[in-house]
């Protein structure tokens, strides 16, 4: 199986990954004469990254302006026409392995799913989410999604599946191409808090136009700008996520894939 180049590249800009690996070189060249002091060096700056970015308030600090960007969705009566949901929430290989539906910490978004299908009976529903995998015959997101569908209460015959998306620009081309949105159409867009912006812009550079319906919020608000973290893997793992989605904002406006630094509403 290939590793897609992307996850390479996130691998090694993660801050957690980075102070991992300052700390490691760090205490390997302390094994050595000539570069000693500068493993001293390397590893306490190592060390102070991770316990800063895992316990102080940086990872809140970074992602909430994310989160912050697009208010909570309140329903103000207008039709609903449909709902798009993003792939990115579904464990699929344990999916598939266990026969069940398996969430990962963005769930929320196929909760959504199957709260707005009820809420919305009429409104038709996508769920866009391929596979990262290069390999052929590779479990989809949206297959996965489709085959549960029944656990989140959702009628299969309801689901319009998109599987051929690998990223969030592909999401947005792939569905516009598939749902053929019309001007008058009112459509709720569902991804994660943090990764709203991105998506909003790619959605407005494929022409289709959205409602955003943030969820899988990481902060309480701005209440938790001075909060410390009790686990500092809980901190990591934010700051990971918010320093990713910063640079995914960067790099899609420099290609092209969205019109806007950092869109709004």
């Amino acid at each position: 199986m290939f590793f897609p180049l992307s996850k390479i590249a996130f691998f090694l800009i993660t801050p957690s990954n980075f102070f991992i690996v300052i700390g490691l070189v760090g205490c390997l060249l302390l094994f050595t004469q000539a570069g000693a002091a500068i493993g001293r060096v390397l590893a306490i700056l190592g060390f102070l990254g991770l316990l800063a970015g895992g316990l102080s308030p940086l990872a809140t600090w970074t992602i909430l302006p994310l989160e912050q960007r697009f208010p909570a969705f309140v329903d103000d009566g207008r039709p609903i026409t449909g709902v798009i949901v993003l792939g990115g929430g579904l464990m699929t290989a344990i999916s598939a392995e266990r026969d069940q539906l398996t969430l990962n910490d963005a769930g929320e978004r196929q909760l959504a799913l199957g709260d707005l299908a009820r809420r919305y009976p009429q409104a038709r529903l996508v769920f866009s989410g391929g596979s990262a995998s290069l390999t052929e015959g590779a479990v989809t997101e949206a297959g996965t999604v489709g085959r549960f569908a029944g656990s989140l209460g959702v009628p299969r015959d309801r689901l319009i599946l998109e599987e051929r998306s690998r990223n969030t620009r592909e999401n947005a081309r792939f569905t516009a191409e598939l749902v053929q949105p019309k001007p008058e159409e009112r459509w709720l867009l569902v991804t994660s808090a943090w990764h709203m912006p991105r998506a909003v812009g790619c959605f407005r550079k494929a022409g289709f136009p959205v409602t955003a319906y943030p969820v899988d919020y990481r902060t309480a608000g701005s209440r938790d700008v001075g909060r410390f973290n009790t686990f500092a893997s809980d901190g990591l793992l934010e700051l990971d996520l918010a320093v990713k989605e910063w640079i995914g904002l960067v790099v899609y406006r420099l290609v092209g894939y969205t019109d806007e630094w950092m869109p709004a509403p």
